[in-house]
């Protein structure tokens, strides 16, 4: 069947069900050795099943594995993926170094005539910030693939859309990077109030959400806004305008380094509550030191102190668990979770004073989650993540680590969920009505022929270097006859069998309704 065809069968399923059949079978058995709940278990749980994945599972039991998961006790890479990660340029500069060096060829630019010397120079300035993003992302996906603490890198990517930062803003391309490993990824199976602050004190957070310049003299609410509104007690919280406005005093003075030095207020008692932390510094001349009242709750204006209290009047807020835990639910359960389930919840995470391990366990051990299990509509990142586990089994291949993520970058970028990449401060969306448009099913057959008929570029030098030939992948494995042929329609099957080469049946299957869901 040509595979043009089987796009229009797809895409004529997806609209229509039940409207796609068509005959013909494999020759090989179906070997299953586990069941399909376990199966579509590990699905959620984990960015897709590989080879590795099964034998951990069956090994360790779901239990077991499931506490490893929320410990991140294995957080090793195989060698080669390593290796890759310490290559790259922000494994070994910090994003105050980044900033400093940006910092200093500005300055060298600016004082250049005008001319095309100028202009090659501010070029090769801003195609290094696009490296260096491009670099976070790489990282990012490595680690989707290739690591075995699968729950880890799945929260890493939902905080981070959570908190989310737009890295067109400013000089945010230098700093993604740095936000996502030491704000986001150290705390996403930490403490929520940790992960708060993180965010908070970082460059990113705040060069992004205008709070760097802010001050008693001209204070900017829109960080204040965005923390209780989409941070912690959602818009619905209960906050009031007012409280914004405390809020945005309390977070005076608040910002980055200015000229890479540290501020010098005038009078020994400011000076002595200064605080600078890479780029991060706490500015008291700018810093209103009056009495404010949030949510209700007097904080005597002491300096930075002042942020930790007003953490501590959020975290306790009631709303704060609700909304965090409904939008946990939402990611990993449902579309529209059940307010019991969002209860149970957050009265774990109120208990804990906000331990995200026990939130999950809560979730994950419930009936609503197991009843959903193949139900919940893949996003793309999961999607991309998801089909390159399946179609390399990457981990069972020590040295044949992908080369270049540019293209996988690129999918994502396609498919509307690029890194660092949505405008505003709400994140991308977690329904499925967000992303199972007509247009973009279409462009993830286009993807699911892409992988499904060579090695789609990730195994090419990113250098420029001549392309490698590794031919397409086999995704009609063992891996595929015993775990995943079982959960299949019978309709799915039969199409899959209807396909004349293997590369058409690697995309027809990517670009199967199962596997849009998880």
């Amino acid at each position: 069947m040509n595979i043009c065809k089987i796009a229009v069968l797809l895409i004529t399923y997806w609209v229509f069900p039940g409207a796609l059949l068509v005959t013909g079978h494999w020759s090989y058995a179906a070997q299953p050795t586990l069941a399909a709940d376990d199966i579509q278990w590990l699905n959620r749980i984990t960015y897709g099943i590989d080879s590795l994945t099964l034998n951990d599972y069956r090994s360790m039991g779901r239990k077991a594995y499931l506490e490893a998961q929320l410990r991140s006790v294995d957080d090793a890479l195989p060698l080669s993926a390593q290796r890759a990660i310490a290559a790259l340029s922000i494994s070994s500069r910090s994003a105050y170094q980044l900033l400093v060096d940006a910092d200093t060829e500005n300055r060298r630019i600016n004082a250049m005539p005008d001319g095309e010397d100028k202009s090659k120079a501010r070029q090769a300035l801003n195609a290094a910030q696009d490296r260096v993003a491009l670099e976070a992302a790489k990282r990012h996906l490595l680690r989707a693939v290739y690591s075995s603490s699968q729950l880890r890198e799945q929260m890493t990517w939902f905080w981070l859309n959570h908190f989310s930062v737009f890295r067109y803003k400013g000089n945010l391309r230098w700093t993604v990077a740095d936000y996502e490993e030491n704000a986001i990824r150290a705390n996403a199976l930490g403490n929520f109030r940790d992960l708060v602050s993180a965010t908070l004190r970082h460059p990113a957070m705040l060069v992004y959400l205008d709070n760097a310049q802010s001050s008693v003299n001209k204070i900017n609410e829109n960080y204040a806004r965005e923390l209780l509104e989409l941070h912690t007690m959602g818009v619905n919280g209960g906050y009031t305008q007012k409280d914004v406005q405390e809020m945005a005093r309390i977070l005076t003075g608040v910002g980055v380094v200015s000229n890479f030095q540290p501020p010098r207020p005038k009078g020994t008692a400011l000076t002595a509550v200064v605080v600078t932390d890479g780029a991060f510094e706490f500015n008291p001349a700018r810093h209103d030191f009056g009495v404010k009242t949030l949510l209700g709750v007097a904080i005597d204006g002491t300096g930075l102190g002042e942020i930790d209290n007003a953490l501590d009047v959020i975290m306790k807020n009631p709303a704060t668990a609700l909304f965090i835990c409904k939008k946990v639910a939402t990611y990993f359960v449902a579309d529209e979770p059940s307010t019991a389930l969002v209860e149970q919840m957050a009265k774990a995470f109120s208990r804990t004073g906000g331990d995200i391990p026990a939130v999950l366990r809560v979730m994950f051990n419930s009936k609503e989650f197991h009843a959903s299990l193949g139900h919940k509509f893949k996003d793309p990142m999961h999607y991309v993540a998801s089909s390159l586990r399946l179609a390399y089994d990457a981990r069972t291949q020590e040295g044949k680590t992908f080369a270049n993520l540019k293209p996988a970058n690129n999918m994502l970028n396609a498919l509307g969920e690029g890194f660092y990449g949505h405008l505003t401060p709400d994140g991308y969306g977690l329904r499925e009505a967000d992303w199972d448009s007509s247009g973009q099913m279409s462009k993830r057959f286009e993807i699911a022929k892409w992988i499904g008929s060579g090695n789609a570029g990730l195994f090419d030098p990113d250098d420029g270097s001549p392309a490698q030939v590794t031919g397409f992948p086999q995704l009609s494995s063992r891996l595929y006859y015993e775990a995943i042929e079982p959960t299949l329609s019978k309709r799915t099957r039969e199409g899959l069998a209807s396909a004349a080469t293997q590369w058409e049946w690697n995309a027809y299957f990517l670009g199967s309704p199962e596997f849009m869901y998880h």
